[in-house]
């Protein structure tokens, strides 16, 4: 166990690294950024070179954004398999539904339980 938590934090921390690192020395946006690692987890996905990574690194290589762009392309690739063409409009968000679930109820929850506060 103690070795899988070493390669999910070697792995995830080299990916948020390299987020930082774009933040900190390109004119790139946050924006930007998150969306190049939602297309790049989505074509190493494509190339087979994600999957191999996430087997290793297991949560180290799912959580980041990389993780939810192979999630998505895994997920359409599966939904063409099985349905045709309409898995290409079906199927990422048929593989991505229960994060993103999570995800608006966690926010929803947290919006009742804590208080906005204005900036001054």
């Amino acid at each position: 166990m103690i070795t899988e938590i070493i390669r999910a934090f070697l792995i995830g921390g080299t990916i948020c690294a390299i987020g930082q690192l774009l933040i900190d020395y390109t004119k790139l946006t946050p924006a930007r950024i998150l969306t190049g690692f939602v297309v790049a987890g989505v074509i190493l996905s494509a190339l087979g070179i994600y999957q191999p990574i996430a087997d290793f690194a297991g949560a180290g290589a799912s959580v980041p954004l990389t993780g939810f762009g192979h999630l998505l392309a895994e997920g359409i690739r599966k939904a063409v398999d099985r349905d045709g063409f309409i898995g290409i409009l079906t199927g990422g968000m048929t593989a991505a539904a229960g994060g993103i679930t999570a995800a608006l109820l966690f926010g929803l929850l947290s919006a009742f339980i804590f208080r906005q506060k204005d900036k001054a």
